[in-house]
């Protein structure tokens, strides 16, 4: 289990390491010794602590080319807890969700955010652990037209940024089945389409495929005005796959809304993302909520432990990697917070040229590999000693 009164591994670092010690400790774990922090306006820092968000940002540099201008773009993250029971209705849980993320983004604005992603399924508490479908079926609500989109749509355009809104989704036009969704809307205000979660889980409180299935939108990559974006929601960090299609398919920013608890995943968190990041050259954004929520009724975990109706704690500790496989220090486990990376989106190119990652990758190896291990009659390359 995880020690919720553990708040951040950089705190407990920073506390009992000597600062030049502190260096090398910061490469070997995050890639570079230099944190390369943000220095925000005075205006930015004043709306953070009005709003009660931690406020962080780092900056990813690039090499400077001769036929190449600078691709900088600031991209951001918010990780929130629940504030409102779960018990109250559900539209004032979701309007209550609506007013802290729309005051969080008058954070990211003043902080020059150009894109900014929220954690999974956002407009609620993760209710998928009780198995009930009343009535957390009603917090499902139209991709494009829903009131969370016309929401997002209206500040896109005001705060001239691209927004990646993760919700849970009510198809209209097929028979009002649910989704796990991330709409994305350009700075424009445009609604510019949606991505549906590729991998479900069946581990543990994660019980979601009691409301939803795999998606069928494949991997679509949103070619915005601040570079080419997509979302891998959630459990399909646990799937390489996913992250490599996202990356053919021309990805430079893949960003991972999650919502996850500690006693489950949290030995795998750090990793997973800054891996894909590598893997696939461009660079990976990590999101998490924070805090537990509690439910009006007990549900079991399947694990022979006693029934109880809280979930949790999520442990927050969202990061973003880069292609070179440095990664920003993460946000705490257990407070709001709101993530910026300043990038040069050359790196992508610059790392792929160094490692060559993509030219050695031999997929028509593996597609002929992969061809011959889904057929029913597939047997292992296993070869035994001779008797």
């Amino acid at each position: 289990m995880s020690d919720h009164n553990f708040k951040s591994l950089e705190e407990t670092l920073e506390k009992h390491i000597p600062s030049e010690e502190l260096r090398e400790v910061k490469r070997l774990l995050y890639g570079r010794a230099d944190d390369q922090a943000i220095t925000f306006s005075e205006e930015a820092y004043s709306l953070a602590k009005e709003v009660g968000v931690e406020l962080k940002g780092y900056i990813f540099t690039a090499r400077k080319e001769d036929l190449r201008r600078p691709r900088v773009v600031r991209v951001g993250l918010i990780q929130n807890s629940v504030d409102i029971p779960t018990t109250a209705p559900i539209h004032v849980q979701r309007d209550a969700l609506h007013e802290k993320v729309s005051n969080i983004l008058k954070v990211a604005a003043s902080a020059g955010v150009n894109i900014i992603c929220f954690q999974e399924a956002w407009t609620m508490p993760f209710a998928f652990c009780t198995r009930e479908k009343f009535p957390w079926c009603e917090f499902a609500e139209d991709a494009e037209n829903g009131p969370t989109t016309k929401l997002m749509k209206k500040l896109a355009k005001q705060y001239n940024m691209v927004i990646i809104s993760p919700i849970l989704e009510r198809d209209v036009n097929h028979n009002e089945t649910i989704w796990n969704t991330a709409v994305v809307i350009s700075n424009n205000g445009n609604y510019m389409g949606k991505h549906r979660k590729n991998h479900i889980p069946r581990v543990g409180d994660f019980n979601e495929s009691t409301y939803y299935f795999e998606g069928n939108t494949g991997h679509p990559v949103f070619e915005t005005q601040f570079g080419r974006i997509a979302i891998n929601i959630c459990y399909g960090r646990h799937h390489p796959q996913n992250w490599l299609m996202f990356g053919l398919n021309g990805a430079e920013i893949v960003f991972n809304p999650s919502a996850t608890i500690g006693a489950l995943s949290e030995p795998l968190w750090g990793i997973e993302a800054r891996n894909a990041a590598i893997a696939n050259s461009y660079f990976t954004v990590a999101i998490n909520r924070v805090g537990t929520e509690v439910f009006p009724n007990e549900f079991t975990s399947a694990n022979g432990l006693p029934a109880h109706k809280d979930f949790g704690p999520f442990y927050g500790s969202s990061y973003i990697a880069a292609p070179d496989g440095t990664r920003t220090p993460a946000l705490s486990r257990d407070k709001d917070g709101l993530l910026v990376a300043e990038m040069d989106l050359n790196l992508c190119r610059q790392v792929k040229d160094f490692w060559g990652f993509q030219m050695t990758q031999r997929l028509p190896l593996y597609a002929d590999s992969l061809a011959q291990a889904i057929k029913p009659d597939y047997k292992p390359q296993i070869v035994k000693e001779n008797q």
